[in-house]
């Protein structure tokens, strides 16, 4: 009689801790973007938020790191290969336009260069997309911009536009050394003037001020995906 009764009571404990289980929640790790780190070390490298680079990848590629567009855009960024080619000799980038860092690093030096020569979001935006040659012709003519850019420029501009820029300075690789450039020649006194430094408010190419973005928008805070066509072949970047 005591057996069976010992038996009944852990079979009892048995099945309680079997229902404890089943109740308890399953732990799930939390979602990771595997392109942060990038991000930010592009963000704070070209001096543009990292909002901006978060944006533009979605909408170019999706996250796809083999994206690779009709026109024969490559990567996270969607730059065109003779863009990389530029981009990868002046900030010092790796062969591998797919690399996920460098293509984040590429694209991201690219905004910041469309933004230094226009100064206004939706024309950087617009000539990351269609290409800085269609959009000048857009410009001068009034001739159209293709209907995928505007879609883009129109869905990416409320994001980007609320965005707050890191205080860095953009940093540009030193160029190769040239023979030429070499201090084997004798300067004139005469021509000392001319050989002098510059000022200190004479700046150089490679310091540029962080972008200051606009006050927030409302559509900044959307952390939904966002996937935009892409521009038709042309000289996008």
């Amino acid at each position: 009689m005591a057996l069976f009764l010992l038996s009944g009571l852990i079979l009892a404990a048995s099945a309680t801790g079997a229902a404890h289980a089943q109740s308890a929640p399953i732990a799930r790790p939390a979602a990771v973007d595997p392109f942060a780190a990038h991000i930010t070390e592009a963000a704070q490298r070209f001096g543009i938020p990292g909002r901006w680079i978060r944006a533009v990848l979605r909408a170019e590629s999706a996250g796809d790191v083999r994206a690779i567009s009709s026109a024969g855009a490559l990567g996270l960024m969607q730059v065109m290969p003779d863009t990389w080619a530029g981009l990868r000799v002046r900030y010092r980038l790796g062969r591998d336009p797919f690399d996920p860092r460098d293509n984040i690093m590429a694209g991201a030096a690219y905004l910041r260069e469309m933004w230094d020569r226009y100064g206004d979001v939706g024309a950087m935006l617009a000539a990351y997309n269609a290409g800085p040659g269609r959009y000048d012709d857009h410009r001068s003519t009034g001739r159209a911009l293709p209907p995928e850019t505007r879609t883009y420029v129109a869905a990416l501009v409320p994001v980007l536009g609320g965005a707050a820029a890191p205080e860095t300075s953009i940093q540009r690789a030193d160029p190769p050394p040239d023979w030429r450039e070499a201090a084997i020649f004798v300067v004139r006194s005469a021509d000392a003037r001319s050989a002098a430094p510059r000022s200190a408010n004479e700046r150089s190419d490679d310091s540029r001020s962080p972008v200051t973005a606009r006050p927030s928008d409302p559509a900044a805070t959307s952390d939904s995906p966002l996937v935009v066509a892409r521009s038709t072949p042309g000289d996008r970047p």
